[in-house]
């Protein structure tokens, strides 16, 4: 029942979403056709306003809008002519999922035993060698990571390409470069989560029972600990499945991280509308995904 009103709540919660960002966008300062590269007369800027209906009423503008989201339509983009929205996301979107999901594999592969290893010896040598670089990678962005990815492995070893993204090979660098941040953030969530359920009664109770330590580790301890992780992991995912902006300009990878960016700058008012509502899908279904897990992996959390 919980989980039919939460999605219930989906189409409101997009309607005030879309609204917002309608609206919001175009009461920043600027115009979409500012940066022309000749000024034009005011004949010609009237003919464009006409042309994409921004003369209109600002009400007139969105129940245009509204009317083409409910045939799956974004709009015409104002910067890059003769493509719609709907066009640039198709194209550049599945690029994004594929970078998003390659980083955020790498990052709960690389995290979650990195946290589980750092938990488990705490307090000896090797604990403060993972420590030491779970904090490295928190502490280095990823456009100071992707250069030196970049000069190490693809230009004095030649192991990787440089750039592109058109052969397995060419999605290493990027994938390392987006992902290692999020695995040092991942490991630290782990490692904490596992310290704190180790010193849980029930753990206590585990081994009392007489169950080997490894069993107490990965059927008791494992599953509490790692929701940390799985709350994270939401809004998480939903940032990489939108793109990266400095990891897809660093890498000339043709993914909607750059149109993020630009449509802002730009005032491109449909890209713009268009990819804050596609966040906003991902961002709720996937923390609605979250919390089915949550019921999963905890068996204390009940939703009614």
């Amino acid at each position: 029942m919980y989980f039919l009103k939460r999605l219930a709540l989906l189409p409101p919660l997009l309607l005030v979403i879309s609204v917002l960002a309608f609206v919001l966008v175009r009461l920043a300062p600027g115009g979409p056709f500012d940066k022309e590269r000749k000024p034009a007369s005011p004949e010609i800027e009237r003919a464009l306003l006409a042309r994409y209906h921004l003369d209109e009423p600002l009400w007139k503008q969105y129940l245009r809008f509204a009317g083409g989201l409910l045939h799956g339509d974004f709009g015409a983009s104002l910067k890059y002519r003769n493509h719609t929205v709907t066009d640039i996301i198709k194209q550049g979107l599945p690029v994004s999922l594929m970078l998003g999901w390659l980083a955020f594999g790498f990052a709960l592969g690389l995290g979650i035993p990195g946290g589980f290893y750092g938990a488990m010896r705490r307090g000896r040598w090797d604990e403060y060698g993972v420590s030491f670089l779970t904090l490295l990678a928190v502490c280095v962005p990823g456009f100071v990571v992707g250069p030196i990815l970049v000069m190490w492995l693809a230009i004095y070893w030649r192991l990787f390409p440089v750039a592109l993204w058109i052969t397995p090979a060419h999605m290493v660098l990027p994938t390392l470069s987006l992902g290692l941040y999020f695995a040092g953030k991942i490991a630290r969530l782990m490692r904490e989560g596992m310290l704190q359920t180790m010193q849980m009664e029930f753990i206590n109770t585990a081994r009392a029972k007489g169950l080997s330590e490894t069993a107490v580790l990965l059927k008791h301890a494992f599953r509490l600990a790692v929701l940390p992780v799985v709350s994270y992991s939401g809004p998480l995912l939903a940032d990489l499945l939108t793109g990266s902006f400095v990891v897809e300009n660093l890498f000339q990878i043709p993914g909607i991280g750059v149109f993020m960016v630009n449509s802002s700058l730009n005032r491109d008012y449909p890209m713009v509308v268009g990819l804050v509502l596609l966040y906003a899908v991902l961002l709720l279904v996937l923390n609605l995904v979250v919390d089915l897990a949550y019921c999963w992996l905890d068996p204390r959390v009940k939703y009614e």
